[in-house]
């Protein structure tokens, strides 16, 4: 890649990849991009920095990380929330990437509550030029500071889980919108009993971005699967696509691609 042909577009194609490899790999060093790229360090380090600026990465001697997770002040010191955060993170963060890749410029996307969701979120791609619908409050704070994206947040009950909003005024405002995609985030997702959320609430909520939805897609990690939480959110025969990590077996795979489930492993 040349420093002297077409320096936005080259700008914009390697911050894109610098994005994407602090999401595969949790870090990226000067040198090494410099390398990749066939740039001058000073180019890089500017390219981390307007990155750093835009809010999509935090930058470290020598390199970046990612800018995860948000300081949510009254979890920074609750133990359990940091361990859901981190829990198969990285498997998260490579479904989220996958699931962002799905994403066309100009389509309408509706997100769920969770952590998985949250890495879709992080994940959308720069110029993504897409309307995000939402009952998720940290969802809209990660996509505060894009230009690119707009934001449409539903009223209702705000819960303590996962920052989501509930309740009849949530319903209300999603059927406002007709979605290209859904993606869904669950507690368990089995061949025999469906989707499910160990919360009624969400899962009633969930229904209603389903019904608004052309594709439904569930992003969840291996863990997740043969999961029975207690709340139905939707049978599997609702669903046409489950992106899932390669942690998971072909015995766990086997019984939704038996149902037309379309399962995409990263």
């Amino acid at each position: 890649m040349s420093e002297l042909a077409t320096p936005d577009n080259a700008a914009a194609a390697r911050a894109q990849v610098i994005v994407e490899k602090l999401l595969h790999t949790g870090t990226v060093a000067v040198e090494e991009l410099a390398t990749l790229f066939g740039v001058s360090v000073v180019t890089v380090r500017r390219d981390l920095m307007e990155l750093e600026q835009q809010g999509r990465l935090r930058r470290t001697h020598g390199g970046a990380v990612p800018r995860e997770p948000l300081l949510y002040e009254p979890f920074r010191y609750n133990s359990s929330f940091h361990d859901q955060i981190d829990r198969n993170l990285a498997e998260k963060r490579r479904i989220g990437l996958a699931a962002a890749a799905l994403i066309q410029p100009g389509e309408i996307i509706s997100l769920t509550a969770g952590t998985t969701t949250t890495q879709v979120t992080r994940s959308l791609r720069s110029g993504a030029n897409v309307t995000v619908v939402t009952n998720t409050v940290n969802v809209a704070m990660e996509l505060s500071h894009r230009q690119d994206v707009r934001v449409f947040v539903t009223g209702g009950f705000l819960t303590g889980g996962w920052f989501s909003l509930v309740g009849p005024a949530t319903a209300q405002a999603l059927t406002q919108f007709f979605v290209d995609k859904v993606f869904i985030g669950v507690n368990g997702i089995d061949a025999e009993k469906g989707l499910t959320s160990l919360h009624p609430e969400e899962a009633a909520v969930i229904q209603v971005m389903l019904r608004q939805a052309k594709r439904r897609i569930v992003v969840a990690d291996h863990t997740k699967l043969g999961t029975v939480a207690p709340s139905l959110i939707c049978p599997l025969t609702e669903v046409h696509q489950l992106i899932t990590d390669t942690g998971a077996t072909e015995e766990q795979i086997a019984p939704f691609r038996q149902r037309g489930i379309e399962v995409l492993l990263v």
